[in-house]
């Protein structure tokens, strides 16, 4: 390193004196001829000092040379060890494999069945509702199910008998217990909680479900038909007897499909503007039809109560006033009697058949106004068919639900409306005829008077 110094020194040395000679001679040509020469000698005296510095450092790289060889060498028969003792490492462990397995004999294929059987009962735990009661039942299992070397002990084959045993046993119990549940609103509450075997969870709101992700009981979305939430709410309030009740046997899936059925209300909604048409028709034909019920009836009553006085007739009702022509022209003929009573009755006619003729024509327009809807529901699903294909039918269901229940709505009020219509009409006709039968023997009473 001393060497190496000295050349550094003495190069900047020569460099510093070359400088102050160009400075000084190089403003003629033969200053710097001058110069050129100068430095070439120095150039080559530096040259001979590096040459004769490499010299000497010769030994020492040839020392360092050597040291890194017997450092490989070293390291080469470190590796050779190594890769002989993995060799021999790999082969004991062959060895001690086959040792296991000639142990293991038949028990290694047991095993198998076992590790098997511990998967199979994770699957049916894990997702069953009966993990709701006992939380957590289910993570040894999953242990035990996963490939590994080592073989379940005695410990861990009596867990998995104990798991099938409890979920067998718990499939044939109803029973009670409390735990915590999700409402649909984000909150929580203790809750007692009936659980109906592997089938079904209920509380006082209805029907539960046992979210298997998240290990949480929550209600359903939509609970099923009103009847169906009678009898589960009659299974919690019920201690001992027998109590009907509708159990899922599927384990949630029919009640998972009953939330994605539609209500009523919905289905009602789906007829659209054609089937709000037909119910305002239905509301009023019936309004028409019991307001006409009320005020034949009345008119009805008054006639019979005439019939029982006929000598003191009262403007109030129409057997009344006909009556009451027939005073003011008893000394009439026959003839011109008959034509006042009847122009009377004529009179009396449309406060009798009012509103009748509107009840029969909502009859009739009804079914025509669901088959409209039928139509325009059909020409909706067409479109659809035409913009987005036949690959999903759930597009083209809302045109065919309007199709359909439009069809129904319109049959639906025509089947009350003719009802009402024929109930109407034959109390007005029972009215009418009422009066006709008074008008002809008040005529054949007067004709044979004349004659006497």
């Amino acid at each position: 390193m001393k060497p190496v110094i000295k050349s550094f020194f003495a190069a900047a040395s020569l460099a510093v004196l070359a400088s102050s000679v160009q400075a000084q001679d190089a403003t003629s040509l033969e200053g710097l001829l001058e110069q050129v020469k100068k430095n070439r000698v120095s150039e080559a005296r530096i040259n001979d000092q590096r040459e004769a510095e490499f010299r000497s450092e010769r030994a020492d790289k040839q020392a360092l040379l050597r040291k890194a060889q017997s450092e490989l060498k070293a390291e080469q028969d470190r590796g050779d060890r190594l890769q002989k003792q993995f060799a021999e490492n790999d082969e004991t462990l062959n060895e001690k494999a086959a040792e296991l397995d000639q142990a293991t004999g038949q028990l290694g294929e047991m095993f198998g069945v076992v590790r098997q059987a511990a998967s199979e009962a994770n699957g049916r735990i894990s997702t069953s509702i009966v993990s709701a009661q006992y939380p957590g039942r289910s993570e040894f299992l999953a242990e035990m199910s996963e490939e590994s070397k080592g073989l379940p002990n005695m410990k861990e084959l009596e867990d998995l008998w104990f798991a099938l045993q409890t979920e067998m046993t718990a499939g044939g119990q109803v029973v009670r217990f409390n735990t915590e549940v999700v409402n649909l609103d984000g909150g929580s509450t203790e809750q007692e909680v009936v659980r109906v075997g592997t089938f079904n969870l209920v509380s006082d709101e209805g029907y539960l479900t046992y979210d298997t992700e998240n290990n949480v009981v929550q209600p359903l979305g939509r609970q099923p038909d009103g009847y169906i939430v009678d009898s589960a709410e009659e299974l919690v309030s019920t201690t001992t007897g027998v109590v009907p009740f509708y159990a899922d046997p599927s384990q949630g899936a029919i009640l998972g499909l009953l939330k994605r059925k539609a209500t009523w209300e919905e289905r009602y909604h789906a007829g659209g503007p054609v089937g709000y048409t037909i119910t305002i028709m239905l509301v009023i034909g019936l309004l028409i039809g019991i307001y006409k019920l009320v005020t034949l009836s009345i008119a009805k009553g008054k006639i019979n109560s005439q019939l029982k006085n006929p000598g003191n007739p009262s403007t109030g009702n129409p057997l009344g006033r006909v009556l009451t022509v027939y005073k003011e022209n008893k000394g009439a003929d026959a003839e011109n009697l008959e034509l006042k009573l009847d122009e009377a009755i004529l009179r009396e006619l449309p406060s009798i058949e009012s509103g009748i003729n509107i009840i029969k024509i909502f009859a009739a327009i009804a079914p025509l106004l669901g088959l409209l809807g039928t139509v325009l529901g059909m020409i909706e699903t067409f479109q659809t068919i035409t913009l987005f294909g036949t690959g999903d039918p759930r597009i083209m269901a809302g045109s065919i639900s309007m199709a359909l229940v439009t069809t129904a709505q319109g049959i639906i009020a025509a089947l009350p409306l003719i009802l009402m219509h024929s109930i109407v009409a034959s109390r007005s006709k029972s009215i009418v005829h009422i009066l006709d039968e008074q008008t002809a023997g008040i005529v054949a009473a007067h004709t044979e008077a004349e004659r006497v």
